[in-house]
């Protein structure tokens, strides 16, 4: 069975981002629905995967990153509205694996990738 983890780190002031919110939904018939969500500890991880086993099969997924939240919180002086707030992330999950999805941030710009 698969599993999705995560991490996140701050490339502006070059550390992991600690306190930051991500929610996992998943495309059901009805929509998007929540499968699970979680905060980053100060490792930019999290404790525990987000979805493993029967909750995470093939299927569509959305990640969001609550980033705008957390540069606040660091005391990143940020423009009204925000460049980035809330950093979404849609992929697709064909088979079983290890999917992990890293999101490195800043005040102006993300980068993501599947890692291992």
């Amino acid at each position: 069975m698969g599993k999705l983890t995560t991490h996140v780190l701050d490339t502006a002031r070059g550390r992991p981002a600690d306190g930051l919110d991500v929610q996992l939904f998943r495309l059901e018939a009805t929509g998007w629905e929540l499968v699970a969500e979680d905060t980053t500890n100060h490792d930019g991880r999290l404790t525990a995967p987000l979805a493993e086993g029967a909750d995470f099969g093939p299927g569509e997924y959305e990640l969001l990153f609550h980033v705008g939240a957390y540069l606040e919180r660091a005391g990143f002086d940020l423009p009204r509205p925000k460049f980035l707030d809330i950093v979404p992330i849609r992929f697709g999950v064909a088979e079983d694996g290890h999917y992990h999805v890293p999101l490195l941030i800043s005040p102006y710009g993300y980068s993501t990738y599947r890692g291992s």
